[in-house]
């Protein structure tokens, strides 16, 4: 972890795994009807995200009110991470996603999503730093750097977006930008919310965006006219998808694809929280249409695509986090047709906020909430 020991193999991983389970993991009890296991580890305080350390499998995780911790799963171990940034902790705002860098085993640079405060406003941001971690207990992020951010400050304080994801030949990042409860900007070209931006690894716009010839902020625009999108993940053929918050109605998953335009505000299956009507999505709108969507909403955390000896059926199959069904659904997906299919949903015991792959196959989850629990769910016996 950082560096400190070496990392262990997949089937130490494992062995660990089972070794925390039997000692301290606490067994919860789900429907009858669920596939899954579960046992819970750690409460967190407002969790927003987790992530795999590479190689070792320590889980690490942000909490909102702009701390981070992590837990080893091989022998039971919790820590907490200094080096974080000052946040804008009100409303949806805080400490966000984190990322390891594509090439983290050798040079230990991880990188954060955040809100911050801009005078009486907020905007979403990103950096980067090292992590180290010199002691058992604890880790700390040093040389952390802000490198992106939302072109403009809002008052409003939600729509962040500020999910991250690397493309599979670990040369880009690309980021959820999202409206910050304004609509409007999502189609307007002159600034960068309401989008996915495209990056190098340093924050920079990369080559080849679709409108880099427009000068900045819009040369780092891969594709616009999202809401807020909360989970943005690439699948294993290397496409990536966007899971979008509709208004009253409407949630979406979309297929990313370069120069896309998503519609918001012009088009939504949804409707305005008052009641007013915003037009269907409609063949002949001009406008990229979502693969699938709910209506009532999910209202969807993170979303992670399966791959993993485990649930040996589910390989390339989509795990989302639900929050306002307090469940897991899992989707199939098929990026040659842009479709897509909820293939079931399972019922959990609180509001799902995040979602993740174990190296082992196993799944891990964190509650949504202010004692938000860390469960692993492993096929049931």
């Amino acid at each position: 972890m950082g560096d400190s020991a070496p990392a262990p193999t997949s089937s130490a991983a494992q062995d660990g795994a089972d070794s925390a389970l039997a000692n301290g993991g606490e067994m919860v009890e789900l429907q009858p009807q669920s596939p899954f296991d579960a046992a819970t580890y750690e409460a967190f305080n407002e969790p927003w995200a987790l992530a795999f350390e590479p190689g070792s499998g320590t889980i690490f995780i942000t909490e909102k009110p702009g701390t981070m911790k992590f837990f080893n799963p091989a022998n039971g171990q919790l820590g907490t991470v200094s080096g974080m940034p000052t946040v804008a902790y009100e409303g949806q705002g805080g400490l966000g996603a984190l990322a390891f860098a594509p090439d983290y085993e050798q040079n230990n640079t991880i990188y954060l999503s955040w809100a911050k405060q801009d005078g009486e406003d907020t905007r979403a941001a990103v950096g980067r730093g090292t992590l180290v971690c010199g002691a058992a207990d604890s880790c700390r992020v040093e040389g952390l750097t802000q490198i992106w951010q939302q072109s403009q400050a809002m008052p409003r304080p939600g729509h962040y977006s500020h999910r991250m994801a690397f493309s599979p030949d670990g040369q880009y990042l690309f980021v959820s930008s999202g409206d910050r409860q304004a609509q409007d900007p999502a189609q307007d070209l002159t600034n960068n919310l309401g989008t996915v931006v495209r990056l190098n690894l340093d924050g920079t716009p990369a080559a080849g965006n679709p409108f880099a010839d427009r000068g900045s902020p819009t040369d780092e625009i891969w594709t616009y006219g999202q809401r807020n999108v909360l989970g943005l993940e690439f699948d294993s053929s290397g496409n990536l998808w966007a899971l979008e918050h509709g208004p009253a109605g409407g949630d979406e998953l979309n297929l990313v694809r370069r120069g896309s335009n998503y519609g918001w505000p012009t088009r939504s299956n949804g409707e305005n929280y008052n009641g007013s009507n915003i037009p269907d999505h409609s063949p002949d709108d001009g406008f990229a249409k979502p693969a699938i969507g709910w209506t009532p909403v999910i209202a969807p955390g993170g979303m992670a695509f399966y791959q993993g000896s485990m649930f040996s059926d589910w390989q390339g199959q989509l795990l989302i986090a639900n929050l306002r069904t307090q469940s897991i659904s899992r989707v199939t997906v098929d990026a040659s047709a842009n479709s897509a299919d909820e293939a079931a949903r399972y019922e959990m015991p609180h509001r799902m906020r995040d979602i993740a792959v174990a190296p082992d196959g196993a799944i891990w989850v964190i509650e949504d909430g202010e004692e938000g629990r860390l469960l692993r769910l492993t096929p049931k016996e």
